[in-house]
Parts: C-alpha cells; structure tokens; sequence
C-alpha cells in the first residue's frame, strides 16, 4: 500500500468522527430543550458509518447517514410547566449524557489516532527521502 492511501484513510477517519463530534455537541446542546423548531422535543442523533475497501484489506471510512435514535423520549411529571401535557408530564429528548460523553471521548481520541498516523506516515516519507544524503 502506499503511503498516499494512508493519508487518504486517516483523512476519511478524520472526516467522519469530526461529524460524528458535531452531532454530538448537538445532542449535548439540546439535552434539556422541550421543544424543537417542529415543535416536537428533540430527538437524539447518531451517525452511521460504513467500511469502504481500499487495498490489502485496508479500508477507509464513510458516513452514510444521520439516524435518528430511537430510544423513548424521558418524561418528567412537572405539571406547573408551561408545556406540560394534560397529565402534568412534560416530555425531553431522549439524549443520554453520559452516553453522549463517553462517545465525545471515543470520537475524540479516534480523531487524534488518525492525526497521529498522518503525522507517523510524513515523518516516514522525509526519512526515506532523506536517504542517501
């Protein structure tokens, strides 16, 4: 393989967890907001990525889409709020936080795995440029 597909591998790994950490920071953004611009509370994000064969059995990473999760809504009996429902219950996004701070974490330290190898794979291209100086 060459050195080029590894840059263009950890640039792909790069791009998809930079995404992934925005949508993150939506989800935290949004952990306490009752209503939405549709008016609906928010509903939690996730990304979805897939594997994309590069060479060697080496493969890059792609985004396919932005799902929304599924999981319940968490309800909260307030009834003195002013969005709550005929039982007193008012409904928040189901965004989960310290599942959203353990995947930051995770999406974070994926980012700088891919830097690093960038930076590994420069190095290793001056060094054998420099050979038989």
């Amino acid at each position: 393989m060459s050195l080029s597909k590894i840059f263009g591998i950890a640039a792909s790994s790069m791009a998809a967890q930079s995404l992934r950490l925005n949508v993150i920071a939506s989800n935290l953004a949004n952990t306490d907001s009752v209503t939405s611009a549709n008016g609906a509370p928010y509903r939690a994000k996730q990304v979805v990525f897939s594997a994309i064969p590069v060479d060697h059995g080496a493969s890059a990473v792609r985004v396919t889409g932005v799902v929304e999760d599924p999981s319940p809504m968490r309800r909260v009996h307030d009834p003195q709020h002013p969005l709550a429902d005929a039982d007193g219950y008012v409904t928040y996004p189901n965004v989960d936080v310290v599942e959203e701070m353990v995947n930051m974490i995770s999406a974070s330290r994926s980012y700088q795995n891919s830097a690093d190898v960038m930076a590994t794979a420069r190095y290793l291209m001056l060094k054998t440029l420099s050979i038989g100086e």
